[in-house]
């Protein structure tokens, strides 16, 4: 984190590692920076030319190796720039953050100032290279007439005249003066911006200023270098600036890490609703970009963010400030947190970027940010808007930002659109009204007039919390207060983010999953390991938080912070931030004894904010040390001397070596002043030797992507092919990860027995793997693009694809693929009679474009990311769309992830592997949608289905819904009709209206098929439909089941449990002609009544998202209603001959038997008698209803109506004594015997405890 020191072992505590100065090298002259993108149609004073690093001091340290590139590079991210004495020329000050191979970072902070070219060569350099431009300019545009104003009615460049380009921009060497930007800077250890600032803003002012300073500027920055400490963790230091003392402090081990930014300005520039946006983008590490003119802006938002994180850290590639020479990265297809430097001028459309399917731009300067879309809210996002507003305004900032940056800032546009020559670059020009406003804009004193300002006119409130706090502490600060409120709003608002995890986590650690194996084999499995348990942490949360937690849950960072937590068991090994976080957690869990774990969604106010405050407050008001003050050098007579203005050549023999002892580093050594370097903490932690221990840390730090920071040298092809390759690989294995997890999650019991993750995985768990495999794919798809289309690089590449084929079925060349696809056709076996529905992907995005909810391109490219998933296509269809391989290399870069062609393959093969299970994630999404559906009724072969004279109708109900009365044509048996998505099929009533001669009907089954999805679900049947025929049904309810298509069912075996089948044939048939029916013995019937009631008992434990069918489970194949069928069965007295009789007829003679003992008043107890009223109301109630349900469907109804009023123990201890029993059935029949009727009451008395609602379509006509 902030505290990161460098890797060499003996790093002693020193404030700062270098001071570089960094400019233009006339040894070498003018090199144009073709690398920092500027082009060469600008005025030479707006082009861009090569800085070096003139100078550093010391050489080298060995614990903070050097890098002269990088520190090049940021110190002067745009290169070197010229100026005349007429553009503004005030100093700016940025810092920047260099991050190693390792993680580890350091910090720069570089003051770039403007210094006279005193150099004969470099000012004839520079006319020459005008004389030059304004020759080509001359051709390229013959100037308009001699109206001289002619540019500013029109503000566009190329109509520009030349004397106004000669007045602005021009370089004459006999009249003007040149200047050329220089830029000092400190390279440090640890992030102290407001100090470093002052030292440098103070050695410029030495050098500005008419009078000398007392010492030698050598002296200082040997001070600096070698002579002022790192404060110990917890305390304070001052020492001496050239002017004036400079104080900064540390936080503690138990208080927030270090971070020495302005928040303040980060609100004043987006606003709250921004920021809170912005974090949650962060959060779920989606690409973000921040795009502004200034670069400490950049700076300082990107470390806000970041810190603000807090407990968590930023795992993937962070370049706050990216280097014009480094734009090819923003197409990485990896998350990333990146800032660009705008040059004021070009707005937000001229920037091409390379994805924005999730990515979030923020225009820093214009308060205005772009979001991904379908961003989750952040928990509680209304309360903590509000909290954060309050403190604003007690700090007397607008919540909603200061519009005061942006708007001066457009203001600014339109001036310059007008007035100015419109020059590419953000070019300073002269001229009154701008002059002093660019001095604003670019003084960084900026920040202190708006205080002086604030001061005069300080709102009411503001006077009393001074008040209040004057009154409280006789502390004298000894910093100005300005800089107190800014370290007061700092620690207020990080601790209310802080305060947002802290209660949201606050019970983490029981989710945490330890490892059972040894640190050495987890660490070598951490990827497949599951580390926390996800679904039961997701199960306690309350629900409008999932969206957001289920994909939290799923970040790297997240992944990172257990994994860190599972490292470090005892307390004096834990990383601080961990240690910080845990003891924070074990206050609130403290707080709230009297409801250990019950997360409610009330918002729980921030109350640590008074003690961090206190903390701050009493190390600003006692200065624990003091450090060295500076003094004369060993130097020689005449050196030190300098020119007014010009920054001096230092001496190098004076400042390349420190002290030779160095007194306080020898004082301190028993107070911890030399950190502990953070490899040592490592060792201790693991206590593993030291190649593993490499290992470890190393892994730990690359856990998250392959590349933190682009490595900034001077970048040839190699090393962007290099680059590239990294990227390859990361995202292979990401897709190897994400495919993984995902049918992990979904396979559920036979893997987890195998040692892989939690059984369930919840609807909105589902969706998140869902969303981030379709990240996943945007950002395999945008990478290496050659031109951008649209938002979503996947669909515009299936756009191509589309207006391809269409192109080739015109041309004709088509026929050959199309007989291909034909023979690809799926062998289901769902035969006869429904012919399979052909593969295509042509047809499946037509689906998509008809689907007019979806407005989007990223939304459509989503869609049909879904729909393939659950056709079980993914694969294949990627597969066709990458074999037009014209296409892919009109489309892409040879480096692009989609042209390495191995990659490519592994990639489709894990892809593949989604086929082994079934996902519903297109059906469960568009809930709302129109689709096609396909029937096919199959009546049986046998016995003259073709005589049917009734007229047919048919019902189909689903999860979602059912389609009302549909009638079918007479002796049609195959339609498709349109209705709103029904979801997962469930039943479907089938029945007609008994009208003709024959109206008799032997459907063996029907099929239903989604015409989207390509789903068939097969509804069984085997029965008669017509009165005097089997048990004279004239409807029947059937249960259907999904099938799988042939070509998968090698697969299926192993792999999911298959779904329960449907009441089969067999079953059915029993009563047609009885000695079909398998017998059972009374054990296997007890078996089937508590499997039966298992699957109903197991159905209600699961979360409700993931729930299958209850009607499957009641009257499915091995479902409840035929369990307690084979009870009823068992031992039952059938008469010869012919007459069947159903149970239902032994239900109503007790029905009768009941009733009459009703009216003769010989009762036995109340109980008993409630009981049998009940039970002659269901039979009365089912018999009157206007349905023509057979009496098996009535029994099916008996026992769906008795599950659901929990009757269904009580009737069978009724029937149990009921004489008519021992009428009809033998003396061996389970019925009959006492204890088996008792333990079929125990097992049936569980269902009790459960609310079971009954799909419409069972208890249609009846009111109880």
């Amino acid at each position: 984190m902030s505290g990161g020191s460098g890797g060499g072992s003996s790093a002693p505590g020193r404030f700062a590692d270098y001071f570089v100065i960094c400019g233009l090298d006339t040894e070498t002259g003018l090199e144009p920076d073709e690398l920092s993108g500027e082009n060469f149609d600008q005025t030479p004073l707006r082009r861009t030319f090569k800085s070096k690093v003139l100078a550093r001091y010391p050489e080298n340290v060995e614990w903070n190796p050097f890098d002269q590139d990088a520190v090049g590079m940021l110190c002067m991210p745009k290169g070197l720039a010229f100026k005349t004495q007429a553009d503004s020329r005030e100093p700016q000050f940025h810092s920047f953050i260099i991050t190693r191979e390792d993680g580890s970072r350091t910090f720069g902070f570089s003051l770039t100032f403007f210094e006279e070219v005193t150099s004969k060569q470099i000012c004839s350099a520079m006319q020459t290279l005008y004389h030059m431009h304004n020759a080509e300019y001359d051709i390229l545009h013959t100037p308009p007439t001699n109206d001289k104003d002619s540019c500013s009615s029109t503000g566009d460049c190329n109509g520009t005249s030349i004397s106004k380009l000669q007045r602005f921009n021009s370089y004459d060497i006999s009249r003007d003066t040149l200047y050329v930007s220089k830029c000092i800077c400190l390279i440090t250890p640890m992030s102290f911006m407001k100090a470093c600032k002052k030292v440098l803003e103070q050695l410029h002012q030495a050098v500005t200023s008419p009078q000398p300073p007392p010492l030698p500027l050598e002296s200082y920055i040997y001070n600096i270098l070698y002579e002022v400490p790192l404060p110990p963790a917890g305390r304070s230091l001052k020492f001496s600036g050239v002017y004036g003392p400079i104080i900064c402090q540390r936080p503690s081990t138990n208080e927030l890490p270090l971070f020495d930014f302005p928040v303040k300005e980060v609100f004043e520039l987006l606003g709250v609703e921004n920021v809170v946006q912005l974090f949650t983008c962060a959060l779920l590490e989606f690409q973000i970009l921040l795009y502004s003119q200034h670069y400490q802006r950049l700076m300082t938002v990107a470390e806000t963010i970041t810190a603000l994180m807090f407990p968590f850290q930023w795992q993937h590639v962070y370049v706050p400030i990216l280097p014009a020479s480094l734009l090819h990265f923003l197409d990485a297809p990896v998350p990333y947190l990146m800032g660009l430097h705008s040059n004021g001028l070009d707005d937000r459309s001229k920037l091409e970027l390379p994805q924005e399917a999730n990515l979030c731009f923020v225009d820093v300067d214009n308060h205005f940010i772009e979001l991904p879309e379908d961003l989750p809210q952040f928990p509680n996002k209304l309360e903590f808007v509000q909290e954060i507003s309050e403190i604003l305004t007690a700090f007397g900032i607008p919540p909603e930002g200061n519009l005061h940056y942006s708007e001066s800032a457009s203001k600014m546009k339109s001036l310059r659109a007008c007035d100015l020559v419109s020059d590419k670059r953000n070019g300073n020009v002269a001229g009154s009204p701008l002059n002093s406003y660019e001095l604003l804009k670019e003084n960084e004193t900026i920040a202190r007039l708006q205080a002086l300002v604030k001061r005069t006119g300080v709102s009411l409130e503001k006077l009393e919390v001074r008040e209040e706090t004057s009154s409280k502490k006789d502390l004298k600060i000894q910093c100005d207060e300005e800089e107190f409120k800014i370290y007061q709003l700092n620690i207020q608002i990080r601790e209310i983010f802080a305060n947002r995890f802290t209660q949201m986590f606050a019970d983490y650690e029981v989710f945490v999953i330890q490892p059972s194996q040894d640190k050495e084999s987890w660490f070598t499995n951490r990827e497949q390991m599951q580390n926390f348990d996800k679904a039961s942490f997701l199960s306690d949360q309350p629900e409008p938080y999932l969206p957001f937690l289920s994909r939290f849950l799923e970040t790297q960072m997240f992944a990172s912070f257990i994994d860190n937590k599972i490292m470090c068991h005892d307390e004096d090994d834990k990383d601080p931030i961990l240690r910080v976080f845990d003891s924070r957690v074990d206050k609130i869990r403290l707080l709230n004894v009297r409801t250990p774990t019950l997360r409610t969604s009330m918002y729980q106010k921030c109350t640590t904010i008074d003690e961090a405050e206190k903390s701050i407050e009493l190390r600003l008001a006692k200065i624990d040390h003091t450090a060295v003050h500076p003094h004369l050098l060993d130097m020689k007579i005449g050196q030190g001397k300098y020119e007014l203005g010009f920054f001096p050549k230092l001496q190098s023999d004076v400042l390349s070596t420190g002290p030779a002892s160095n007194k306080w580093t020898k004082r301190n050594a028993p107070a911890q002043w030399r950190r502990k370097d953070r490899q040592k903490q490592h060792t201790e932690h693991l206590r593993l030797d030291n190649d593993q221990r490499e290992k470890y840390i190393q892994e730990a730090r690359n856990l998250g992507s392959t590349i933190r920071q682009p490595k900034l040298s001077n970048l040839s092809p190699s090393v962007i092919a290099q680059t590239n390759w990294k990227f390859v690989e990361g995202l292979l294995k990401e897709c190897r990860n994400k495919t993984k997890r995902m049918l992990v999650e979904k396979m559920g019991r036979e893997a987890v027995e195998l040692g892989h993750g939690e059984v369930n995985i919840t609807g909105v768990e589902e969706n998140t793997l869902i969303a981030s495999l379709c990240d996943l794919l945007e950002r395999i798809w945008s990478h290496g693009l050659q031109v951008k289309q649209g938002k979503s690089a996947l669909w515009s590449h299936l756009l191509h694809y589309l207006e391809n084929r269409q192109k080739k079925t015109t041309s004709g060349s088509f026929s050959t693929s199309g007989i291909l696809l034909d023979s690809e056709r799926r062998k289901s076996d769902t035969s006869p009679g429904m012919s399979p529905l052909r593969i295509s992907l042509v047809q499946d995005m037509r689906h998509i474009q008809n689907i007019s909810e979806i407005k989007t391109d990223v939304g459509k490219a989503r869609a049909w990311v879904r729909l393939s998933m659950e056709k079980k296509l993914l694969s294949r269809h990627l597969k066709q769309l990458l074999s037009d391989h014209e296409l892919t290399k009109k489309l892409y870069k040879r480096y692009a992830f989609l042209r390495c062609d191995d990659e490519k393959e592994q990639f489709l093969y894990h892809l593949l592997s989604f086929n082994a299970v079934d996902y519903f994630c297109f059906t469960n999404v568009f809930t709302t949608i129109l689709i096609p559906y396909h029937i096919l009724i199959v009546p049986s072969k046998k016995l003259g289905g073709s005589m049917f004279t009734a007229n047919p109708w048919i019902c189909i109900s689903g999860e979602l819904g059912e389609t009302g009365v549909l009638q079918i044509p007479r002796n049609i048996l195959e339609m498709t009709f349109e209705c709103q998505n029904l979801g997962k099929l469930t039943t479907v009533q089938i029945g007609h209206d008994n009208s003709g001669l024959y109206a008799k009907w032997l459907v063996e089954y029907v099929m239903v098929r989604n015409e989207i999805t390509g789903h068939t679900y097969k509804f069984p049947c085997g029965r008669w439909l017509g009165k005097g025929m089997d048990d004279g049904s004239l409807e029947r309810i059937l249960v259907g089941e999904l099938l799988t298509s042939n070509t998968e069912v090698d697969e299926r075996q192993c792999r999911t449990p298959p779904l329960q089948q449907s009441p089969s044939m067999i079953r059915r048939l029993v009563t047609i002609s009885p000695n079909n029916k398998p017998k059972l013995n009374t054990g296997q019937i007890q078996e089937a009544i508590g499997e039966a009631v298992n699957g109903i008992v197991k159905h209600f434990h699961k979360p409700e998202k993931e729930r299958g069918s209850l009607t499957l489970l009641l009257c499915g194949e091995s479902g409840l209603v035929s369990a307690l069928e084979q009870v009823f069965q068992h031992g039952f007295k059938s008469p010869r001959l012919f007459k069947n009789v159903f149970i239902w007829d032994f239900l109503e003679k007790a029905q009768t038997y009941y009733e009459t003992l009703e009216q003769n008043e010989m009762v036995p107890e109340e109980n008993w008698q409630t009981r049998a009223r009940n039970f002659c109301r269901f039979i009365t109630a089912i018999n009157n209803t206007p349905r023509n349900i057979g009496k098996d469907g009535k029994f099916q109804m008996l026992v769906c109506l008795g599950a659901r009023d929990h009757l269904l123990h009580h009737w069978i201890a009724l029937l149990a004594d009921c004489p008519i029993t021992a009428q009809m059935y033998e003396d061996i029949a389970l019925i009959k015997d006492h204890t088996l009727v008792n333990s079929l009451i125990r097992v049936l008395q569980t269902l009790q405890e459960f609310n079971i609602t009954l799909e419409a379509s069972l208890v249609k006509g009846i009111d109880i």
